[in-house]
C-alpha cells in the first residue's frame, strides 16, 4: 500500500528517546514534513509487533539500539493536498526510549540527528504536536523513575 493517497490508514511508531535532559530528534529527509525536526520513527511492517517496529525504525534512522519503556501517545496525522484529497494518513503510536548506546549514524531518510536539551525543542523547526508528546514523555519517564 502506498502512502501517499493511501486506500485505508499506515500505522506508524515513533521514538521518544531520553538522555538525561536532552532528547534525540531528526531532521526529516522525506516528504511529508521534509526538513522538519521530529522523533525518530517510521512504519510498521506486516506482522511486526510495534515494539519489534520501534526498534528497527530506530536502528536503521539514526543506528541506536533502544529500551522501549511505555507507549506516551497514540494520534493520527491526516494530511490533505491543495484539492482537499486526503494524500498521508497516519496512526503514530509513540513510545518512551532509552538508548543503549551513544553513536548516531544518520541514514538516508533523515538528513541529521541531534540531541538536544529539552529546554531547547521549541527552537526547531518542528512537526506540529511534536513539542507536547516530547513533554508527555519527559512525564511519563519522571513517574516511572518514582514508582522505582
Amino acid at each position: 500500500m502506498s502512502r501517499r493517497y493511501p486506500s485505508r490508514p499506515v500505522v506508524g511508531v515513533g521514538a521518544i528517546i531520553t538522555d538525561g535532559d536532552r532528547v534525540l530528534l531528526v531532521r526529516r529527509g522525506r516528504e511529508p514534513s521534509k526538513g522538519l525536526w521530529s522523533i525518530p520513527g517510521g512504519m510498521l511492517e506486516l506482522g511486526e509487533s510495534l515494539v519489534d517496529g520501534i526498534r528497527r525504525e530506530v536502528r536503521e534512522e539514526v543506528g541506536l539500539e533502544v529500551r522501549v519503556l511505555e507507549t506516551v501517545e497514540v494520534l493520527e496525522r491526516i494530511i490533505c493536498d491543495d484539492g482537499g484529497k486526503i494524500e498521508y494518513h497516519y496512526v503514530l503510536v509513540d513510545y518512551l526510549c532509552e538508548p543503549l548506546g551513544r553513536t548516531l549514524r544518520v541514514a538516508d531518510d533523515a538528513e541529521a540527528a541531534e540531541w538536544v536539551r529539552r529546554r531547547n525543542v521549541s527552537s526547531y523547526e518542528i512537526t506540529k504536536g511534536t513539542p507536547a508528546v516530547i513533554e508527555k514523555a519527559f512525564a511519563v519517564r519522571d513517574a516511572l523513575v518514582q514508582r522505582g
